[in-house]
This record gives structure tokens, sequence and C-alpha cells, in this order.
């Protein structure tokens, strides 16, 4: 019975933990398409 419960509580943290780095992830990426929009529209108001 303790083995089933640690087991469970084991995957639970593993599934967090790799559910934070995914958000983590998304999250630069998105930044890094804002800045990019964001350089692009600089450069076109200049010119």
């Amino acid at each position: 019975m303790l083995t089933k419960i640690t087991f469970g509580l084991l995957v639970s943290v593993m599934l967090i933990l790799s559910g934070c780095n995914t958000i983590r992830g998304v999250g630069q990426d998105v930044q890094t398409g804002g800045e990019k929009i964001e350089n692009s529209a600089d450069k076109a108001q200049k010119n």
C-alpha cells in the first residue's frame, strides 16, 4: 500500500515539474516573438 502511494506521489511530482518547464518555454517563445514584432515595427517607423 505504501509503495503505491509513494509511486503515485513520485509520478505526480514529475508531471508537475515537467509542466513548469513547458509553460516556461512557451512564455519565452511568446516573449521572443513579441520582441521581433516590436523590432520590426521600430524599423518600419524609422523608414
